[in-house]
This record gives structure tokens, C-alpha cells and sequence, in this order.
């Protein structure tokens, strides 16, 4: 079956840096759009970035563009999301996902991506 799993969260300082890795299996990794996604508590969850199949087509989150990058690597089945000069506010469970179909456009939208990964814990704070 699908599965996702993510690792590299931790607790941070302001200002500070965090790389967010995922690794996908049971899929063809390659053929398959990639998202990043968060959630606070008593918040909806957020889309941070999305990465094409081939890696050329990548969108952000209005609240992220400029401060975190989606990249992905095909040989190894991953997807990373760097996240740089991090915030209080950035504090979240952190989410890794795959669009339900191959191919297409990366979507910013929850509802496309039918495999969450079990999150990993970003804490910002001082």
C-alpha cells in the first residue's frame, strides 16, 4: 500500500532553519505530484508548497513563498521542503502528501492528494 513517511522536525529558534524530508513507497514515485501541508491547533490545515512530477512545475503558499522550498529528488523517492527564518507562527504538524492521480498539475488543494504521511512536529520558539 501507500505509504509516507516524514522526518526532520523539531524545535527551532526564531530565525532559524529546518530541513523536512519525505520518502514515498508503494507508489511510482516519479509519475506522482508532491505536496506540503500544516496544521496548528484549532486551525485548518495549510498548503506550504506542491512540486510537480518531473520537479519543473512548483507553487507556494502565500504565507511561506519566499521563506520554505519544495524539491524533490526521483531517484530516491523523496520530497524535501527547506524552511528558513521560521517564525512563532510557523509552529505546526507538518505534512507530507501525493495527488490521487498521476501526472497533471500540482494542486494546492487538500482534497486532490489521497496519502498523508503521520506529520512531524515543528516547534519555533525561543
Amino acid at each position: 500500500q501507500v505509504q509516507l513517511v516524514e522526518s526532520g522536525g523539531g524545535m527551532v529558534q526564531p530565525g532559524g532553519s529546518l530541513i523536512l524530508s519525505c520518502a514515498l513507497s508503494g507508489r511510482r514515485f516519479s509519475r506522482y505530484n508532491m505536496g506540503w501541508f500544516r496544521q496548528a491547533p484549532g486551525k485548518e490545515r495549510e498548503f506550504l508548497g506542491a512540486v510537480g512530477w518531473s520537479g519543473e512545475r512548483i507553487k507556494y503558499g502565500d504565507a511561506v513563498k519566499g521563506r520554505f522550498i519544495i524539491s524533490r529528488d526521483n531517484d530516491k523517492s523523496t520530497v524535501n521542503l527547506r524552511l528558513t527564518n521560521l517564525k512563532p507562527e510557523d509552529t505546526a504538524v507538518y505534512y507530507c502528501a501525493v495527488q490521487g492521480e498521476p501526472y497533471g498539475v500540482p494542486s494546492s488543494r487538500p482534497d486532490q492528494y489521497d496519502s498523508w504521511g503521520q506529520g512531524t512536529q515543528v516547534t519555533v520558539s525561543s
